[in-house]
């Protein structure tokens, strides 16, 4: 079955603001209202299967967008090691060569966590798990149709991709962060992690990507 994935970034938070690495941070009052105000214009159909990043800001983004979403480990953010909480301004001035090296190199990960190239391979390998992801969130749903009757299990099984999709698209929503759809675009298109710095991923913004017999492909986010 080919699949339509709508990847949202996060609403901006104040450690974005003030060009510091993450450090979990939840939306403060302004990324709340962004989020808030996003949600009438994504208008994201409520068939769609929704995953979040464990992170807290991916959480709070989801809850503002009315999306109930399904917390996944594959979409967590880039690992930042040492450097969670610290703010680039300093780094420039502490360690301006791993900062220089972070910054070009896919493979460097001098703060001791996660290079953008293993980023690239985390996010390929959630990507291409997500038909056995989806076919398992399915069947739990199923289940809870068929034990309880309720109209709760069954709106759970319309967010599985169950229901009202088209036979041949199964329609996936998932908000994570900026690096994590960095790196989803990269492994759809096969193409080098050194082209990591040339995209740029705004607060909020969405990426479409779709799957079928030739494999990923980017698309023009259309809704």
């Amino acid at each position: 079955m080919d699949t339509r994935l709508l990847l949202i970034s996060h609403a901006s938070t104040a450690a974005m603001r003030a060009a510091r690495f993450p450090a979990n941070d939840p939306l403060d009052a302004r990324g709340l209202a962004e989020a808030d105000a996003a949600r009438a214009r994504l208008s994201i159909p409520d068939d769609m299967a929704v995953f979040v990043s464990p992170a807290v800001c991916a959480r709070d983004t989801a809850s503002a967008l009315g999306l109930a979403a399904t917390v996944h480990e594959g979409l967590a953010d880039m690992d930042y090691g040492r450097w969670h909480g610290l703010r680039l301004a300093d780094l420039a001035v502490e360690a301006p060569q791993d900062l220089a090296a972070w910054t070009h190199d896919p493979d460097a990960a001098a703060h001791g966590g996660e290079s953008f190239s293993q980023l690239v391979k985390r996010a390929g390998q959630w990507l291409d798990a997500l038909d056995d992801t989806l076919s398992k969130g399915a069947t739990r749903a199923r289940d809870s149709v068929s034990s309880d009757g309720t109209n709760e299990a069954k709106n759970r099984a319309l967010s599985a991709g169950t229901s009202s999709a088209p036979r041949n698209m199964q329609h996936v929503v998932a908000v994570t962060h900026a690096p994590v759809i960095r790196a989803a675009i990269v492994h759809a298109l096969g193409a080098s992690p050194d082209v990591f710095s040339r995209i740029e991923i705004a607060p909020l913004a969405i990426v479409e990507l779709r799957r079928s017999r030739r494999g990923w492909t980017w698309w023009p986010a259309s809704q």
